[in-house]
């Protein structure tokens, strides 16, 4: 099998790399979102200290708590996902590679074989991709409740009378 159009190799290469970085700074910053639940879950927890079970505030950081294990559950799930997915593009790249010199050297068969696991690694990496970004959107989503409640927890209190 003979590379008639130099650019190819470098095309089936260059692909999983740019996909490999995108998915790099996804996993950084996931890595940073949990960094932040955990303070945030820190924060919550000291503040439940100084509160008494039968006020009303008490309850809401309860309920703040909550969500606070579900927005690290997603942000774990998306984070596993994010790393398969890099080590998938990785793979995709190598395997690239490998089968480049597969067909360079005239190994047909064993170049078709190359082929079909790249495409695999590459299909698999970018569901992973697709699949972290979701659990992403959903996490975003918990966040922005959390902060809706936050905001109507301290309008409440600057409302009401002394």
């Amino acid at each position: 099998m003979e590379i008639e159009n130099p650019f190819a190799v470098l095309t089936a290469i260059v692909a999983p790399a740019v996909l490999t970085n995108a998915c790099t700074v996804l996993a950084l910053g996931t890595s940073n979102r949990i960094a932040r639940v955990v303070d945030r879950t820190r924060a919550i927890t000291t503040e439940l200290a100084h509160l008494k079970p039968d006020e009303r505030e008490y309850s809401t950081r309860v309920q703040m708590l909550g969500r606070q294990r579900i927005r690290g559950t997603l942000l774990l799930k998306a984070l596993r996902i994010l790393y398969a997915s890099l080590g998938s593009f990785a793979a995709s790249a190598l395997i690239s590679v490998i089968g480049s010199g597969l067909a360079f050297y005239g190994q047909g068969l064993a170049f078709r074989m190359a082929a079909i696991v790249g495409l695999a690694a590459g299909v698999f990496a970018v569901a992973g991709l697709v699949t972290g970004c979701v659990l992403l959107v959903r996490e975003t989503r918990v966040a922005l409740v959390g902060i809706q409640e936050e905001v109507d927890l301290v309008l409440q209190r600057d409302s009401s009378p002394l």
